[in-house]
C-alpha cells in the first residue's frame, strides 16, 4: 500500500495534510465544482477586456451563439448517457446467483471471525467506522503489549527501536480512532481516516525489527510482534471492502448529480439558441457588455456537467493511486524513509 511513516507528517499523526490532497479528497465536491466554474466565468467575463473582438460583433457576424450552444446539447447528451452506462456496469458486479451472494455472505462472516479473534472481542460492530475503528484500536494494543514485554529485554538498541515504533503505532491509531469517532458511511471521512492509517509501513517495520533482532528477541516479544502483525494484516482487506463500497457509492452519486445537472443545461443551452443574439441585453454593467455576461453564464452552465465529472473522478482516481497495491508494498520514494536497522 502506498503508505507514509506518519513519523514524517504532523504530531497528531496525520498523513494527509495539504492543501492539494485536502481540496482533491476532502473538499465538497459541489463547492468544488462551484469554484472552478467561478474561476472560469470570471477568465471569460475578464478575456473581454483585453480588445479583442468583441463578443457582440462575432454574434451579429457568425451567428456565434448558435454555433457554440449548439455543440453543448449533444455532448451533454452523449456524456451523461455514457457515465450512466459505465455507472450501471460497474453496478452490475453486485449481481449474482444465490450461490455467489452466499459465497460472498460466507466470506464476510469467516472475515469477520477471523478479526474477532484477532482483535480478541466477542462481536466486531456491523457500521464501517465502527468496524475500523475497533480493527485500529485492536492494533493500539498490540502495540501496547508490545511496550509492556519490552520493559525486562536487557538490549537497550532493541528497546529503543521497539519504543520508536509502538508511538509511532500508537499516535497514527490514536490518530485514526479520533476521526472515526463520529464518521458516517456515505461521506468521504471514513475512507479519508482508513488512508490516514499506513499500516504497510508498520507492518514492514515490525518484519524488520522481527529479521534484524531475532536473537535479542524473547519468545514473549517475539510473539507480541507476531500478534502485531496478524492484527496490522486484517485491516488491508478491510480497507479495500470499504473503498470499493464507497467507490460504488460516489459512481451513484456521481450519476444522479449528472441527472440532475444535465436537464437544467440542457434547458439553459437551447434557451441561448433559441433567444439570444446580436440584437438582445443592449447596454453594458461595470463597463462590460451585457452579452458577454450572459454568454459566459451561459458556456459555464454548459460546462458544468462535465465539471462534476471531472471533481468525481479526480476523487477516486486519487484514492485509487493511493491504494494501488495491498499489504507491505510502499510504491512511492518519499514514502520511504530510512530502514530500522
Amino acid at each position: 500500500m502506498s503508505d507514509v511513516d506518519s513519523s514524517d507528517e504532523s504530531g497528531d499523526g496525520d498523513r494527509l495534510g495539504g492543501v492539494r490532497l485536502w481540496v482533491l479528497l476532502k473538499l465538497n465536491r459541489w463547492a468544488f465544482t462551484g469554484a472552478i466554474l467561478v474561476v472560469v466565468y470570471a477568465i471569460l467575463v475578464a478575456t473581454s477586456l483585453l480588445g479583442l473582438a468583441p463578443l457582440r460583433t462575432i454574434v451579429e457576424t457568425h451567428n456565434g451563439t448558435f454555433w457554440l450552444f449548439s455543440s453543448f446539447i449533444g455532448a451533454i447528451i452523449t456524456g451523461t448517457s455514457i457515465v450512466v452506462t459505465i455507472n450501471q456496469l460497474v453496478l452490475s458486479q453486485e449481481l449474482g446467483a444465490v450461490g455467489q451472494q452466499r459465497d460472498r455472505m460466507q466470506g464476510s462472516m469467516e472475515f469477520r471471525e477471523d478479526v474477532e479473534d484477532t482483535i480478541e472481542e466477542e462481536t466486531s460492530p456491523p457500521e464501517p467506522a465502527a468496524f475500523l475503528w475497533e480493527l485500529v484500536d485492536g492494533v493500539h494494543e498490540r502495540a501496547n503489549e508490545l511496550e509492556e514485554t519490552m520493559e525486562d529485554e536487557r538490549d537497550e538498541a532493541l528497546r529503543e527501536k521497539i519504543a520508536d515504533y509502538v508511538d509511532d503505532a500508537t499516535g497514527n491509531a490514536e490518530s485514526v480512532k479520533s476521526g472515526l469517532d463520529d464518521a458516517q458511511f456515505g461521506t468521504f471521512e471514513v475512507i479519508w481516516n482508513a488512508l490516514n492509517f499506513n499500516y504497510s509501513r508498520k507492518i514492514y517495520d515490525a518484519r524488520k525489527i522481527r529479521a534484524d533482532h531475532d536473537d535479542s528477541l524473547s519468545d514473549d516479544a517475539s510473539e507480541k510482534i507476531d500478534h502485531m502483525i496478524d492484527t496490522l494484516q486484517l485491516f488491508g482487506p478491510a480497507r479495500e471492502h470499504f473503498k470499493t463500497l464507497y467507490f460504488q457509492w460516489e459512481l451513484i452519486n456521481l450519476s444522479r448529480a449528472l441527472l440532475y445537472i444535465s436537464v437544467p443545461a440542457l434547458t439553459v443551452m437551447a434557451i441561448m439558441i433559441m433567444y439570444v443574439d446580436g440584437s438582445t441585453f443592449i447596454g453594458t454593467t461595470l463597463g462590460i457588455d451585457n452579452l458577454v455576461w450572459i454568454t459566459s453564464a451561459g458556456f459555464v452552465i454548459g460546462i458544468s456537467p462535465f465539471v462534476v465529472f471531472i471533481v468525481y473522478i479526480l476523487r477516486i482516481a486519487t484514492v485509487a493511486k493511493r491504494t494501488l497495491a495491498m499489504g507491505p508494498f510502499i510504491l512511492r520514494e518519499s514514502e520511504r524513509d530510512e530502514d530500522l536497522g
